[in-house]
């Protein structure tokens, strides 16, 4: 089939590949209308490693290398189940399942980044500042950390974060319109009638030599 012929059927089609679209798009998003909305909070720290004098001096000469898996073990230690089961306890939890942890951390600086998203503006933020008080003090008795330094505390989000309803519904028009036109397509391939010329030449093999036009009954 070329695009030409498939404009044509779709075209021959419209009001269902017009009307499937719509329908599963108003579907989607009547139905996300009901999904509980979702707040995020972020706070950023700064890992500070213990060192005297004369390594200062060293460590500024050092490679940054260093103080990267020194971070990435500050933000592993963030994502331990220790850490977690402790926060949990404090809010009174058996786990912080129903919260969504992202940590991020740069290549060049000793900055981690935390973002709690919860169904609760303000537990968000709660828990992401107790995760980042409970890291410090577990970082500071397993590794040479002198503290875990809270850059920006996470504060109370005012706006939801999620969900993206406006993303749902243009998945649903665009799953609505791939369904059409499969509807279509599939229903014109299990459609063996001849309808035209063209028809019979891949019917019978043989070119077609004329043809007699429909005459209107008088």
């Amino acid at each position: 089939m070329t695009l030409f012929e498939l404009l044509s059927l779709l075209k021959k089609h419209l009001a269902l590949v017009i009307a499937l679209p719509v329908c599963t798009a108003a579907i989607v998003a009547i139905g996300s209308i009901f999904l509980p909305n979702e707040y995020t909070a972020t706070t950023t720290m700064y890992v500070l490693s213990k060192t005297g004098e004369d390594s200062q001096v060293l460590l500024t000469q050092s490679d940054l290398s260093a103080g990267q898996m020194l971070t990435n073990d500050v933000a592993t230690i963030l994502r331990s189940d220790r850490v977690k089961h402790d926060v949990a306890q404090q809010f009174g939890l058996e786990s912080l399942g129903g919260y969504e942890l992202s940590i991020t951390s740069s290549t060049t600086t000793r900055v981690i980044t935390l973002s709690v998203t919860g169904h609760d503006p303000k537990n968000a933020a709660q828990v992401a500042n107790a995760l980042v008080e409970d890291t410090s003090r577990v970082a500071s008795e397993i590794m040479q950390i002198e503290a875990v330094n809270v850059i920006d505390s996470a504060k109370i989000p005012t706006a939801p974060s999620g969900p993206r309803r406006s993303l749902y519904t243009a998945v649903g028009f665009m799953a609505g319109l791939f369904a059409a036109v499969a509807i279509v397509v599939i229903q014109d391939m299990l459609d063996t009638r001849i309808r035209s010329g063209n028809d019979v030449e891949e019917l019978v093999g043989v070119p077609v030599v004329g043809h007699f036009p429909a005459l209107e009954r008088s």
